[in-house]
């Protein structure tokens, strides 16, 4: 059984993120910077064969955790405008 990639962690805000991507094309291309990056550190720690530098790991990890709080940063603003928007 394959685990969960645990860099998945907007599956539950797609369609946020959907309607992001459709608005705003830098949000666009972090989004699938973060994507790529996920799935890419996904595939090296869960590798076998060859192992892969903690350095190089660490600084995937560093660069994919700051996309994340982009990310989130966005999902917060999305958020409060659809709030505003509602009241």
């Amino acid at each position: 059984m394959e685990r969960q990639n645990k860099y998945r962690k907007f599956q539950l805000q797609q369609k946020k993120i959907a309607d992001l991507e459709r608005q705003n094309s830098r949000f666009k291309r972090v989004y699938s910077e973060y994507e790529n990056m996920s799935e890419e550190l996904w595939n090296l720690e869960n590798a076998e064969g060859e192992a892969v530098p903690d350095d190089f790991l660490d600084a995937m990890i560093l660069q994919t955790t700051y996309l994340e709080d982009e990310i989130e940063d966005w999902l917060h603003q999305y958020n409060t405008s659809q709030n505003e928007v509602q009241s």
